[in-house]
C-alpha cells in the first residue's frame, strides 16, 4: 500500500503527539524523517533481540497480536507475535465497499485511534464511525498506533493503520519467511445475530468473503477459525470440514462439557473459554472429549502459569513476551 499520500496528515500527526500543550507546532524535516524512519523501521520487524524459543507442544497466541507490547491488530503487532514464536490471532470486520479489515471493534476506538486530521474522538463519536458505514480508503486515514492507550502502557507507539486482512497475510507470510518462521493464525469472525446486516451484509457473506481470503492466500492449512458465534462456526465447519475451529465462551457463559458441545452442534479443535472460569477438570473433561482448551486471556505470569499446571494446551495472552518466562 502506497501511504505517500498520508505524509502531510502524519507530519501533523506526529507534531501534535510530541506537543505537551495538545495544540500544533512544527517538527522540523530532519527531525521528522527520522521520527517517521524509525516508526517503519518498527513495522517492519527489525527487532531481532526479544525471540523466544517455542513451548514444546503448547499453543502460544499473541491476543490481537500482543496488545501489551504494540498496537492491536496491526502489521506491526502480528510481525512482533512472529518475533515471540507465537501464533497470530486477530479479529475481522468489514467496509462498506466489502473489503475485510482487521479489526476487533466494529468502529472506531477513541481509546487509541486518531481521526484523519489527527484530533482524538469522544467515545460516542468514535462509535458512530461504523466500519461498515465507511469504505476501506476512509478506514485507513484512521491512525490506531500513535494515541497513547492506558489500559496498555508498555505498548510501543507508532504509525499504524487498520490493514486489511489480505495485506496482513502478504506481509507477515513475507516476514515469517525471512525469519525462518512458519505461521499459524487464529482468526476471530466478529459476527453475532445483532450485528447481522448493521456491521455486514448478512453472515454467509460476510463469512463466504472471509473464507475465501484465508483458502485464496494459502493458508488454510494454518489458520483456525473461532467465534462466540455458534452459527459462523456451523457455518464454516459445514463448508470447510478440514478447517479447525475454536469454540470461544465468555465468563457468564456456564455449562457442562458436554451442554458446550451440544449447544455448538459439533465437537470443535478447540475450546476457547474466559480463563477465570477454566478449572482442571474442565481441562480434564475436554481432553477426553478429543478437544484442545486454549483460555483467554490471562495477562499476568501466575495466571498463564496456573493454567499451564491445569493442562491447557495453550493460551491467549496480551502479553507474549511472559511465555518465555513459563515452567515446562
Amino acid at each position: 500500500m502506497n501511504h505517500s499520500s498520508n505524509l502531510p496528515q502524519l507530519h501533523k500527526l506526529l507534531s501534535k503527539m510530541l506537543s505537551k500543550t495538545g495544540k500544533y507546532h512544527i517538527l522540523s524535516q530532519p527531525v521528522y524523517v527520522l521520527y517517521l524512519a524509525a516508526s517503519l523501521l518498527l513495522i517492519g520487524g527489525c527487532k531481532s533481540g526479544h525471540s523466544s524459543k517455542p513451548l514444546e507442544n503448547f499453543d502460544a497466541q499473541a491476543h490481537r497480536g500482543g496488545r501489551g507490547l504494540m498496537p492491536e491488530n496491526t502489521i506491526a503487532s502480528e510481525k512482533n507475535a512472529i518475533d515471540y514464536n507465537c501464533t497470530l490471532e486477530m479479529d475481522l470486520q468489514m467496509s462498506k465497499d466489502s473489503q475485510i479489515v482487521v479489526s476487533h471493534d466494529a468502529y472506531m476506538n477513541a481509546d487509541f485511534s486518531l481521526d484523519p486530521e489527527g484530533e482524538t474522538m469522544s467515545a460516542k463519536d468514535g462509535k458512530s464511525r461504523l466500519l461498515f458505514n465507511m469504505r476501506y480508503d476512509s478506514i485507513r486515514k484512521y491512525d490506531v498506533g500513535l494515541k497513547p492507550y492506558p489500559n496498555f502502557t508498555r505498548q510501543k507507539k507508532i504509525l499504524a493503520i487498520r490493514p486489511l486482512l489480505s495485506e496482513l497475510i502478504d506481509s507477515v507470510e513475507a516476514y515469517g519467511k525471512l525469519k525462518h518462521h512458519v505461521n499459524h493464525y487464529n482468526i476471530e469472525l466478529k459476527s453475532s445475530p445483532k450485528a447481522d446486516s448493521v456491521h455486514y451484509p448478512d453472515l454467509k457473506t460476510y463469512v463466504s468473503k472471509v473464507m475465501g481470503i484465508i483458502t485464496g492466500k494459502g493458508i488454510a492449512k494454518r489458520t483456525m477459525i473461532q467465534s462466540f458465534d455458534v452459527r459462523a462456526l456451523r457455518m464454516v465447519h459445514d463448508s470447510f470440514p478440514n478447517i479447525a475451529t475454536s469454540y470461544l465462551v465468555g465468563k457468564k457463559d456456564t455449562n457442562s462439557t458436554q451442554g458446550y458441545i451440544n449447544t455448538l452442534g459439533f465437537t470443535p479443535a478447540v475450546f476457547s473459554p474466559d480463563y477465570h472460569i477454566v478449572t482442571p477438570e474442565m481441562v480434564q473433561q475436554f481432553h477426553k472429549q478429543g478437544v484442545k482448551v486454549i483460555p483467554w486471556t490471562p495477562n499476568t505470569l501466575q495466571e498463564m502459569q496456573h493454567l499451564k499446571d491445569m493442562g491447557v494446551d495453550g493460551l491467549i495472552t496480551d502479553f507474549p513476551d511472559l511465555y518465555s518466562q513459563l515452567r515446562n
